[in-house]
């Protein structure tokens, strides 16, 4: 592959002498081989480039979609949406962003989003997307790293938190607020902002973009920090439009006619990749949900849109099941029937596909025109070709009950130091534990030891990041030299070469015997046992025995934060054991409620039948005083469970459990 002198970009590959780099300024060598398979060695494309080209070849196709304020969906254009960055990036310059800096972004959703992100990298910048649920000092820490010269908010909540660290910020020049009108002094709205870059002339912004190439950092992600301070990792041009084309070929994405949603943070690497760069890839339409997505206006978003690709994250598909079950309880005799009839016939018709078997029943047929694809239509999913789970393991049981709906859930693997998905179920080869086949041109390995099949898995591509901002050490603990990512996370491969993940390094438990207790298959198979409970944590580090922490669900007030009144399912479910409870506190009080415990403990003996091995039974459980949220710490911004903070939070309830 070419490698130009700085200066021919936006698409030049600079030249460049390691594979991995801590320094913003500094590019990588990019690992394309001379002789590969097509997705290999395709030419790189700068995400200029990308939205250049997309636009020149579908000038008027809708790019973005969004609702206005009375409720109308309002669209725009490839050329819009190409001319709106273009005019961000020339007032960020003029603002004082500087070449490798960073525009950190922190708000719900929106094509003000989009184009500020993508405004920073047109003009030779680095974008960087902050959670919404970040306090001001994680604000500070993804701003402080990379030489912010400007922080984008939503609204006022957000502004609140920058305004309150802005003299810390040593490098920051401009604070835009892109929703609402600004009440304080030296906050720019949005539309000031795109005021100043009508009024700039083109020539900066082309001087900029002749210095981009497509082997340097054009955006950070900050990793969860489930474990220890967020690392910020860096991707190049290279590894998110690389990955993305990729990703669109393996699902089959057509171009100028796939529909998506944007809901999921796009601080999270899955979202960014999916929403913002899969369909600029395929010149595809992205519609935006509006900011209650989560809180339960989703499916109203998803029947209005009708998207052909949908991605959600374990937690969203664990809700929509949930909610499912609620509205099924409460049909009369012959809808129920029916629609258990339906889902034995949607489930037994995709299994007897996965084992190659005739499928095309006239039961199947009949089920599907009764039932099945009128719940598709109701969630909005009668067009989707795919629906994508990632971020974390989805429970088997979730998986099944939408198998039965005829909507196989597909799971993608990946992290943000692969620039998103590693690997993704095929629906040729479906299997229910699995989280699916190696994408083509990316390569995975499994590093066992004494002839074992199970070890940490291993990915190689060009989709493998740059390196950690500023942490030479953990990126020589996380790429080793000849360029494999160490993903921390345990599994095995399949003769068919599906992949299958079984725990992850760092939360192994390893008890006082010695033994190593994967615990997300052990907690998995309790939350099947017991479906009304929410959350559950197992706990036995150092210990002689597993113990299990236990939340149930509560209502939650409108920021997501947990109440005592408990949700209406749990309520159904204690009332069927005549525990009258309304409230937490009520079945915590004087001790929780017998039948309760009674019926906790029958489902974790029938988890514990399921037990490998005697060391991974559990032998003591308690059900917390409050629900994990978000808002508590106890999640992550993906719901992903934060082990280090729920340990120190509940230090003393755990050690009593083994006093």
């Amino acid at each position: 592959m070419d490698v130009h002198e700085v200066n021919d970009g936006p698409n030049q590959i600079a030249s460049a002498n390691l594979y991995t780099v801590t320094n913003i300024r500094e590019r990588v060598k990019l690992r394309i081989p001379d002789i590969g398979v097509a997705s290999e060695t395709v030419a790189p494309i700068s995400i200029p480039g990308l939205l250049t080209k997309v636009a020149s070849n579908f000038p008027e196709h809708a790019a973005l979609s969004y609702k206005t304020s009375a409720g109308i969906w309002k669209s725009i254009t490839y050329r819009e949406y190409e001319e709106q960055v273009r005019t961000c990036a020339k007032a960020f310059i003029h603002l004082g962003l500087e070449r490798h800096n960073s525009v950190c972004i922190i708000g719900f959703n929106s094509p003000e989003w989009f184009v500020a992100s993508l405004g920073a990298i047109f003009a030779g910048g680095v974008s960087v997307g902050v959670y919404t649920t970040n306090s001001s000092a994680s604000c500070l820490h993804c701003a402080t790293n990379n030489d912010t010269n400007i922080y984008v908010v939503q609204d006022e909540k957000q502004l609140e938190k920058i305004l309150e660290i802005k003299d810390q910020i040593p490098h920051l020049k401009a604070i835009v607020q892109y929703e609402g009108v600004p009440q304080f002094p030296d906050v720019l709205s949005w539309e000031e902002l795109m005021n100043i870059g009508r009024e700039q002339n083109e020539t900066l912004l082309e001087s900029r973009l002749k210095q981009i190439a497509v082997n340097e950092c054009c955006m950070l992600i900050f990793t969860s920090g489930t474990v220890g301070q967020p690392k910020a990792v860096m991707l190049s041009h290279d590894n998110i439009t690389w990955n993305s084309l990729i990703l669109a070929e393996t699902l089959n994405a057509r171009r100028g006619e796939d529909h998506f949603i944007s809901y999921l943070p796009l601080s999270h690497i899955a979202a960014q990749v999916v929403d913002v760069f899969i369909s600029l890839t395929v010149a595809g339409t992205t519609h935006f949900a509006d900011k209650n997505a989560l809180k339960g206006t989703l499916v109203k978003t998803m029947k209005e849109v009708r998207p052909t690709y949908f991605l959600g994250v374990p937690r969203v598909w664990e809700k929509m099941h949930e909610s499912m079950i609620d509205i099924a309880a409460q049909n009369g005799f012959v809808k129920r029937y029916l629609g258990n009839w339906a889902k034995q016939q949607g489930y037994q018709h995709n299994m007897n596909k996965i084992n190659g078997q005739q499928s095309q029943t006239w039961k199947y047929i009949l089920a599907n025109w009764l039932v099945l694809k009128r719940v598709k239509l109701a969630l909005g999913l009668d067009r989707c070709k795919a629906c994508v789970t990632a971020a974390a393991p989805l429970p088997v049981e979730t998986k099944k009950y939408f198998l039965s709906l005829d909507i196989p859930l597909l799971e993608a693997f990946g992290l943000s130091e692969a620039s998103g998905a590693h690997t993704l179920t095929p629906l040729d080869k479906f299997k229910i534990d699995s989280v699916g086949q190696t994408v083509s041109g990316m390569r995975t390995k499994i590093s066992t030891k004494n002839d074992e099949t199970t070890g940490e898995i291993c990915l190689y591509g060009r989709h493998v990041f740059m390196g950690y901002l500023g942490e030479p050490e953990k990126t020589d603990e996380t790429i080793d030299d000849d360029g494999w990512l160490l993903t921390g996370d345990i599994g095995y491969m399949d003769k068919d070469g599906l992949l299958y993940v079984t725990g992850r390094r760092k939360e192994l438990l390893i008890t006082a015997g010695g033994e190593n207790i994967p615990p997300v298959l052990i907690e998995q198979t309790v939350k099947q046992e017991l479906p009304h409970i929410n959350n559950v944590m197992l706990v036995g580090d150092k210990k002689k025995y597993l113990a299990l922490l236990i939340t149930l669900r509560t209502e939650v007030d409108t920021d997501a934060k947990p109440l005592d009144a408990l949700a209406f399912e749990v309520k159904q479910w204690l009332h069927t054991l005549g525990c009258p409870a309304e409230t937490l506190s009520e079945v915590l009080q004087a001790g929780p409620d017998k039948k309760l415990l009674q019926a906790i403990d029958e489902g974790i003996q029938r988890a514990n039948d399921k037990a490998i091995s005697r060391a991974q039974r559990i032998q003591k459980f308690v059900i917390l005083p409050n629900d994990f949220s978000i808002v508590g710490g106890e999640l992550g911004p993906t719901l992903k469970l934060k082990r280090q903070v729920v340990s120190t939070k509940y230090a003393d309830i755990i050690e009593n459990l083994y006093n």
